[in-house]
Parts: C-alpha cells; sequence; structure tokens
C-alpha cells in the first residue's frame, strides 16, 4: 500500500537525479524521549527509539542517545551527546550482522509560544562513524534542522498542562562532509510528521502519528511510511 507524499517529499524525490528509482517501504517506530532537570541550569537529556525493518517484519534499528543540557534561559537550550546507532540486516540465505554507528552530536533548541501554540526549534550538527559491510569505517558529518509545534485542543488554557493536542513537526538533513560517499547530495533526506497526542501531565506526553521519510539515496531514492508512537517525559 502506498500512502501520499507529503509536498516536500515529493519536491524532494522528483527534483535533481530523476532517473533514480523510488522504493517504498512502510514500518513503525516507538520513540521514547526524556528531559531531566538535575540543577536551574543543568539537565540530562536521553531518546530511545526501536525501528521496524519494512512491513514490520523484524527489528531494524536501536538507537540510544544521551547527553548534558545546559539550559540558558526557558527558551534556549544547548546540549552535548553521543549516540550509539545499531542497524540489524537480515537477508535470506546470509548470516544475520548488525552494523554499528557511532555518532557525537551538538544541538540548540529555540522554544517559544504563537499564542496557544507550543513551538520549538532545533538545530543540530552530527559527527558520524559510520560501520559499513566490505568497506572502511566512514567519517561524516551532517546539519539538521527540526521544528515542531504542538497545537492544543483544551480551550482557555493559560498554560498547557492536561488535554488533547495536534503535533506538528518537520526534520531536514543535509550531509556538510564526505557527501560523496553518502548519496553525492547535500540535501540527504526530509521527515514530515503529524500526530494526536494527550497531555497526561505538565511531565507526561503520549502521541501517535504519521511520519513520512522521504530519503535521497546513493542509487535509488526511499519514502518510508511510519506509524510512529511516542512518550515524552520531563521532570
Amino acid at each position: 500500500m502506498r500512502f501520499p507524499l507529503s509536498p516536500l517529499a515529493f519536491l524532494f524525490l522528483f527534483t535533481g537525479n530523476v532517473h533514480a528509482q523510488t522504493q517504498y517501504q512502510n514500518s513503525g517506530w516507538l520513540f521514547l524521549l526524556n528531559n531531566t532537570k538535575i540543577s536551574k541550569k543543568w539537565g540530562a537529556y536521553l531518546d530511545m527509539q526501536v525501528r521496524s525493518s519494512d512491513n514490520w517484519a523484524e527489528v531494524r534499528n536501536f538507537l540510544f542517545r544521551p547527553g548534558i543540557t545546559y539550559y540558558a534561559n526557558g527558551k534556549n537550550e544547548l546540549t552535548l551527546g553521543y549516540l550509539l546507532n545499531q542497524t540489524f540486516t537480515h537477508a535470506d540465505g546470509t548470516a544475520d550482522n548488525v552494523l554499528t554507528e557511532h555518532r557525537i552530536w551538538e544541538q540548540y533548541v529555540y522554544k517559544h509560544k504563537i499564542s496557544t501554540v507550543i513551538a520549538s526549534h532545533r538545530f543540530r550538527v552530527e559527527q558520524r562513524f559510520i560501520e559499513r559491510a566490505g568497506k572502511d569505517q566512514l567519517f561524516a558529518q551532517r546539519f539538521r534542522y527540526f521544528a515542531r509545534f504542538i497545537i492544543p485542543l483544551t480551550k482557555e488554557m493559560k498554560d498547557f498542562e492536561e488535554g488533547l493536542f495536534v503535533a506538528l513537526q518537520n526534520e531536514l538533513f543535509f550531509n556538510i562532509q564526505h557527501k560523496n560517499e553518502l548519496n553525492h547530495r547535500f540535501f540527504d533526506q526530509n521527515r514530515a510528521y503529524v500526530a494526536s497526542g494527550y497531555r497526561v501531565t505538565k511531565n507526561l506526553d503520549i502521541e501517535a502519528g504519521y511520519l513520512n521519510q522521504a530519503v535521497k539515496g546513493l542509487n535509488n531514492n526511499t519514502v518510508n511510511n511510519v506509524v510512529q508512537l511516542a512518550v515524552y517525559t520531563k521532570f
């Protein structure tokens, strides 16, 4: 089954190399994110993800991403962290394999409100140490810009602490070093996402939604239709 492409994904896939084939996949992602304040200025960051392969056949990726956050004020945050990304490959007639990627990452987050809408913008740089099957390890750097908007469905609430909401977000990925080893392009991928959720308390959000991941590959483009379940906590 093929789902409609988001406008950004459509623009991305059908510009540039028009001769590239497009592969369509369907998968599921489980996403857990926690921010814990240790003091007024410092905190711990952690997100973990489990992602399935095409058609939810088996686990394909496990991601573990801890970090340390500095809170400049209520709107500005800086985080330095590490990521472990394990990719599990399963192919008929061959032994299962695990490819590991390590990353160091730095990010800046700016938060603000537009009327009752809660907005956040994230700028992240990644230093990637990528294990490749049959090849030497690759070092590459990538830049990511992420925008997220939470739209409360509860009216006349000054501070949104409980109730239903809609989440809209988009993230752009750009290769800034060794792009020729990846896909020969500065533009790497786009992730557009829409979800509905419930804020149980001011410290706990649960949401479920659809994510369209459009990836520009070395030889083929990929459109991944993702059903995502996400849990956000903060203390």
